[in-house]
């Protein structure tokens, strides 16, 4: 699912760094160091917010046209633009559905498993959870 939004910019007087909101997404503000770097954040917390509202099983509001959208003069200058969000990537990435696997075992391992009372799914995610913190930790 490919969705925009526009987003307001307002530049920092003081640096090259902005701040962003997303006014349909209440409480979707975020900043960069400078331009490039705050429209990536925008994408990222647009994106998360939408993925949450998803995940809980809530609908996400509508984008308003750009045309209605006007930065706050009480905040500062700014400008609006739009933001293009890829959900599907970004929930391939950061989701935290669960995605069905089917994987193959050695009977032996199988058996030993039943006998635990271990459930594979759960042994299975915690091995990868710990390799990738320490892949994470490493990087």
């Amino acid at each position: 699912m490919e969705l925009v939004y526009p987003a307001v910019f307002y530049p920092d007087p003081d640096s090259s760094a902005y701040a962003v909101t997303v006014p349909d997404l209440p409480g979707c503000t975020t900043g960069g160091d400078n331009l490039p770097e705050a429209i990536a954040m925008g994408i990222d917390a647009a994106s998360g917010w939408i993925l949450g509202e998803l995940e809980d099983g809530k609908k996400i509001p509508p984008a308003s046209p750009i045309s209605k959208i006007h930065p706050d003069k009480e905040i500062g200058e700014g400008f609006v633009s739009l933001l293009a969000l890829d959900m599907d990537t970004y929930a391939a990435k950061y989701g935290s559905k669960s995605v069905r696997k089917n994987l193959t075992l050695p009977a032996w391992l199988n058996t030993f498993a039943e006998e635990e009372h271990l459930n594979v799914s759960k042994v299975l995610q915690d091995a990868l959870t710990d390799l990738y913190k320490k892949k994470a930790a490493i990087a």
